[in-house]
C-alpha cells in the first residue's frame, strides 16, 4: 500500500481485514468484470437504513415527510460525491481508458457510486456495528447542519408544494434539447404551468439538474423565496 492509498484508508477511519474489498469498491465497470455495483448495491442500503435511524432519533417531532426529505438531502449523488472528494477518493478509483480519458475520477455519479461501495465493502469487513459507527462519524456534522425549514428543499419540491398550496396543477417537465457526446451530455428543459405563459427555462449536465434549474427559474419568477404574491397568478 502506497502513501496515498495508506492516508485514504486513514480518512476512511477503517483498516481492512480483507483490501481486496476496498480494491473492488474502487473498481468501475469500465475497468473490468469484477467491479463495485454490487457493493454499491449493499452501501446504498444500508446508507438508507442508518441515515433513516440518525434522523429519527435527532427529530422527534419530525414528519414521515419530513424524513425522507432530509434523508434525500444527506443521500444524494452530489452530496455523497462532495463528500468522497473530501477523502480524495476519486484518485483511488480503477477506471478504464475511456472514463479516464473523459475525467470520469471527477464525475458526481462515478464518485457517488464507488462511495456507497466502499460503505458496502466495510459493512462486509467489518460487520454491520463497524459500518455504522462510520457512517455515525462521517454524517453526523452535516446531520447537525439540518433543519426542518424549506432551505433543505430541493426547487421542484418547492415549486410543488407552493402550487398544491394554491390548489393549482402541478408544473409539467419537457424536455426541449439533449447536445453533446455520452459522457459530456447537455440538458435543456422547460418547466410549463398551466395558465403561465411564461417561459421557464434551466440547463445542466442532466436531465434531472435541469429540472431542477428550471424549477428554480420558475420560483424566482414567482417570488416564491420571497413569500410575496406571484406575478401573475
Amino acid at each position: 500500500m502506497n502513501i496515498s492509498q495508506r492516508r485514504f484508508v486513514n480518512r476512511l477511519g477503517h483498516s481492512f481485514t480483507d483490501p481486496t474489498l476496498l480494491e473492488q469498491a474502487l473498481t468501475h465497470r469500465s475497468f473490468g468484470a469484477l467491479n463495485n455495483e454490487r457493493l454499491e448495491f449493499l452501501g446504498d442500503a444500508v446508507l438508507d437504513m442508518v441515515i433513516s435511524e440518525m434522523l429519527y432519533r435527532h427529530f422527534p417531532a419530525a414528519s414521515e415527510g419530513d424524513l425522507s426529505r432530509l434523508r434525500a438531502v444527506l443521500v444524494k449523488g452530489e452530496a455523497l460525491a462532495k463528500m468522497a472528494r473530501a477523502i480524495d477518493l476519486g484518485d483511488q478509483l480503477r477506471l478504464g481508458s475511456g472514463e479516464l480519458k473523459s475525467g470520469g475520477f471527477r464525475r458526481d455519479s462515478i464518485l457517488a457510486g464507488a462511495y456507497e461501495a466502499v460503505i458496502g465493502a466495510i459493512l462486509l469487513d467489518g460487520g454491520f456495528e463497524t459500518c455504522r459507527a462510520c457512517l455515525v462519524a462521517w454524517f453526523e456534522p452535516l446531520l447537525q447542519s439540518l433543519s426542518l425549514g424549506d432551505e433543505h428543499k430541493d426547487p421542484k419540491s418547492r415549486l410543488q408544494e407552493y402550487l398544491q398550496g394554491r390548489g393549482e396543477a402541478l408544473p409539467v417537465y419537457k424536455l426541449l434539447t439533449v447536445s453533446g457526446e455520452g459522457h459530456a451530455q447537455h440538458f435543456e428543459v422547460q418547466c410549463y404551468l398551466e395558465g403561465v405563459s411564461a417561459d421557464y427555462r434551466g440547463e445542466a449536465s442532466s436531465r434531472r439538474k435541469a429540472e431542477q434549474a428550471s424549477a428554480t427559474v420558475a420560483l424566482n419568477e414567482l417570488q416564491v423565496e420571497g413569500n410575496k404574491v406571484g406575478k401573475g397568478r
